[in-house]
């Protein structure tokens, strides 16, 4: 039977998204917020692209399972994403890590995160899960995916990527042949496997996975039940998977969703402060990679009531303008000069401020006679007159947190340590 000609596998499918990432590389944006809630492209979270992508595709079932430090993720999933209906046929569940199977139990690993709530997904009965980090920034769409898995008669399809070699450590790499199927899984290795004919780079999972529910829940009692398991989607369940069944890759750019200006498929993980302040300096390009602006796909998330973007003062040296930048709404530029960067909700910079390069996320104050070059500030940071970063590596290094690239993050509490007498 041919798929295409029934209703889209999109509506008997649910998605869930495994949200409760520590984020550790990103060092201070996580201190108290988990990495998918951590900001993103000047009004998203990070986990606004993997949701995004399910109702894009068609999904109205979504569950989202968090656990560190989850207060800020779960507030941001109840503010933006509360518009799901019952009588539709939807369903938005939020599933933090809450002691259910036993009484000292959290979440152990990501197909645990899953087995912990099995309950609620019978309750659903979807046909199709699909299984989604809740961390990278992409566009996909996962109907084409469930098509193929469907055709395919799979047990675990596989969304897959090239990546240059010397980066395939930190993903599950596998190995297929002509028919795409997997003939071979090992997760996180320290020395990744090249593909066949191509020495520089790896094939590797992006952590999607597509499952028939009936069979997902069947392999996640299996490992829940076998004491050698460390509960993990990729050390466990693909592995058996691949050895025991039939596994199939599903090459990203058959679904990732682009533009005309796209020349490769888009995907970033941002879980580093030098990922995070390029991918989302990338954005005030002319034609950037990753379109925000496409009313076809469009990233959903929290809509916050703000006033618009306000520019003011016009004399030599106190110029309220802003270059090759994005500015959200409810900022004010008064008399400063802001140059590819990127400035989430209610910015206020004032009179003869230079900000390049630099990314300001939500309610920051930046004061007079600032210069900020290469750098991010979290949330609701108070810059005081004069500071001057990203001019002095050295002194730049005592007084915030310094990459080797040469970006600085600034948070409240570096500010209040700092000896401005």
């Amino acid at each position: 039977m041919d798929v295409s000609t029934i209703r889209p596998l999109a509506r008997d499918t649910m998605a869930y998204v495994l949200a409760g990432g520590k984020g550790s590389r990103l060092h201070e944006l996580t201190n108290v917020r988990a990495k998918p809630a951590v900001y993103f492209g000047g009004k998203s979270r990070i986990i606004d692209f993997a949701l995004s992508n399910a109702l894009n595709s068609g999904i109205r079932r979504i569950g989202v399972a968090t656990q560190y430090k989850a207060h800020s993720l779960i507030r941001h999933l109840q503010n933006g994403w509360n518009f799901f209906r019952p009588e539709r046929n939807e369903s938005f569940d939020i599933l933090p890590a809450s002691q259910r199977v036993s009484d000292t139990q959290w979440y152990d690993g990501t197909a645990d995160a899953v087995y912990q709530n099995i309950d609620i997904i019978e309750d659903h009965n979807p046909e199709y899960m699909l299984i989604l980090a809740g961390d990278h920034i992409y566009k996909m769409d996962y109907e084409l995916m469930l098509q193929q898995h469907a055709k395919e008669g799979a047990d675990v399809t596989i969304a897959c990527m090239e990546v240059p070699i010397k980066e395939a450590h930190a993903f599950g790499v596998m190995k297929v042949d002509k028919k795409d199927i997997i003939t071979d899984f090992v997760e996180k290795p320290k020395n990744p496997p090249p593909m066949p004919g191509n020495p520089d780079k790896a094939l590797v999972s992006m952590g999607i996975y597509v499952f028939k529910t009936k069979f997902l829940i069947e392999q996640l009692k299996r490992d829940a039940a076998d004491k050698n398991s460390s509960r993990d989607f990729g050390k466990d369940i693909i592995p058996y998977i691949v050895k025991n069944g039939k596994a199939i890759a599903h090459p990203f750019e058959k679904s990732c969703v682009r533009n005309v200006a796209m020349d490769y498929a888009y995907w970033r993980d941002v879980g580093t402060i030098d990922a995070f302040w390029e991918a989302n300096l990338d954005l005030t390009h002319t034609q950037p990679q990753l379109d925000l602006y496409d009313r076809t796909w469009p990233i959903w998330t929290y809509s916050e009531i703000t006033p618009p973007a306000k520019f003011v003062h016009n004399m030599e040296g106190r110029r309220g303008e802003a270059i090759s930048s994005l500015v959200s709404g409810g900022c004010i530029i008064s008399g400063a000069h802001v140059h590819q960067s990127l400035l989430f909700t209610n910015v206020r910079i004032h009179s003869y401020s230079r900000i390049h390069s630099t990314v300001v996320l939500p309610y920051c104050n930046i004061g007079n006679d600032v210069r900020l070059t290469n750098v991010v500030v979290d949330r609701g940071v108070n810059i005081p007159n004069g500071l001057v970063v990203g001019e002095d590596p050295e002194l730049d290094k005592k007084r915030f947190r310094r990459t080797e690239n040469g970006v600085c993050l600034i948070t409240k509490d570096m500010i209040d340590k700092l000896d401005l007498t």
